[in-house]
């Protein structure tokens, strides 16, 4: 996690004179999109894992009405 978030504020000071912005916002923007990120892949792993839950009450349920 840390070499993301050093990447991305290493790619945010070479963006520096293209944009003009401070290095400080750089960084506070490339570190607040990693926090995003984090966040967006536990909600994803959440579905997920509520997606295989339902799958496996699904097939219980085929399952019992094959009998």
């Amino acid at each position: 996690m840390k070499k993301i978030a050093a990447v991305f504020a290493s790619a945010g000071l070479l963006a520096l004179a293209a944009c003009g912005e401070t290095p400080a916002n750089e960084t506070a923007n490339a570190s607040n999109e990693v926090v995003e990120n984090v966040i967006e892949n536990a909600v994803n792993a959440s579905d997920n894992a509520m997606n295989a839950a339902n799958a496996a009450d699904n097939a219980a349920v085929n399952a019992a009405n094959a009998i």
